[in-house]
């Protein structure tokens, strides 16, 4: 491999880069925009969910308690209402996305130690919404149920902890508040990083489609020198993004990165190396952009989208789903990122997923040399 004509198809792509506008934008804004609107539109944390409360009881216990479920931001009481009509109605409009309703003998159960007469009806066309709800007032229920109880053992001179013989404490390390946005920001990053994996593909097409390519090819440039020189410009690039998003998700979506930057960085590069080989291979087999366009988001972002464990648990899928996860460069990314930005580990740990980046980014560019001139036939 000549170094000097390696280092002429790098000057040219560098070119290319810096005059086509479209490209430029592509490689260098894109990744930060699509991480910005991605993790607002996809980790939204739910608040302010509106719901009725119908109570049969109006008890003082059973207003403390409706109190108690509609305080602070999570559930607001929109309406009080006197029947399961005037729920349904109201559920039907969309005013509101559940309803809880108190028995008639709430106070009465209760103070009895008889249990707690509820009911909680939900919007089941937005089950995350509704989900929520039941989760937010059942922990509430738990929580009054415990006071209450404490109050009168108290008065008997009873302490509630020597009635309960499981003492179960949970700790969250990592994301002790667990939101959702530090879990999703660092798995996004895999994805986002994809996007100069898509302008290889679509340089090598444009170049065919406008008869440009044959041109380079009857330069002493071989193959691989060729291939590489395409690839090397796109990861310089990528690797710009990679000081830009950390530093995005620090500031602007207060991300904790408790790991080594220096290794970060260079991950990253192993993994555009990958990525990027991934990309050439479809822009080796395509002769259009429109082609090499649809083969990019079928190959590498909808399979990023759904099979890299960003939003399902790998384990959770069926073996064959997990056997072509593998094969992605973002499953691995998206578990080095997690590993580095949340508790901070090494290559001790990580080894095993660098080993794969680097083999599927030999693989991908072995194949892309391998077939690059058959196709132009």
């Amino acid at each position: 491999m000549s170094l000097r004509h390696l280092r002429a198809i790098v000057r040219k792509e560098i070119n290319h880069i810096v005059r086509d506008r479209t490209t430029l934008i592509l490689v260098m804004l894109t990744p930060t925009a699509m991480l910005f609107l991605m993790a607002y539109a996809l980790t939204v944390d739910i608040e302010h969910v509106p719901i009725a409360v119908l109570d049969y009881d109006r008890a003082p216990t059973s207003r403390a308690f409706v109190r108690r479920v509609t305080e602070g931001d999570d559930l607001d009481l929109y309406a009080q209402v006197d029947s399961l009509d005037d729920v349904n109605r109201l559920l039907m409009q969309g005013k509101i996305k559940a309803a809880l309703v108190v028995g008639a003998a709430f106070e009465r159960d209760l103070l009895s130690l008889r249990g707690m007469d509820l009911q909680v009806v939900i919007d089941g066309t937005e089950p995350k919404t509704g989900g929520f709800a039941v989760d937010h007032i059942g922990g509430q229920a738990e929580a009054f149920v415990g006071e209450l109880l404490a109050d009168q053992l108290q008065t008997l001179g009873v302490s509630l902890d020597s009635l309960q013989p499981i003492d179960l404490r949970v700790r969250a390390l990592y994301n002790p508040d667990l939101k959702p946005r530090v879990d999703m920001v660092p798995g996004l990053i895999s994805m986002v990083l994809g996007f100069p994996a898509l302008s290889v593909a679509l340089t090598l097409a444009h170049e065919r489609e406008h008869g440009t390519l044959e041109q380079v090819l009857v330069t002493p440039a071989g193959r691989a020198e060729f291939l590489l020189g395409k690839m090397i410009p796109y990861a310089i690039v990528g690797l710009a993004n990679v000081i830009a998003i950390p530093a995005l998700a620090r500031v602007t979506f207060h991300i904790p990165f408790n790991g080594s930057f220096a290794l970060f960085f260079l991950l990253s590069a192993i993994f555009l190396f990958a990525i990027l080989g991934m990309g050439m291979v479809v822009g080796v087999f395509m002769r259009t952009q429109p082609a090499a366009l649809a083969l990019s988001f079928l190959v590498i972002f909808f399979p990023g989208f759904f099979l890299t464990g960003i939003f399902f648990p790998i384990v959770a899928m069926p073996e064959e789903m997990r056997l072509e996860a593998l094969g992605l460069p973002g499953t691995h990314y998206a578990i080095i990122t997690r590993g580095v930005f949340l508790p901070g580990v090494g290559l001790d740990v990580l080894w095993p997923y660098v080993v794969m980046l680097i083999g599927l980014g030999l693989a991908f560019t072995a194949v892309a040399v391998l077939f690059f001139r058959k196709k132009l036939g």
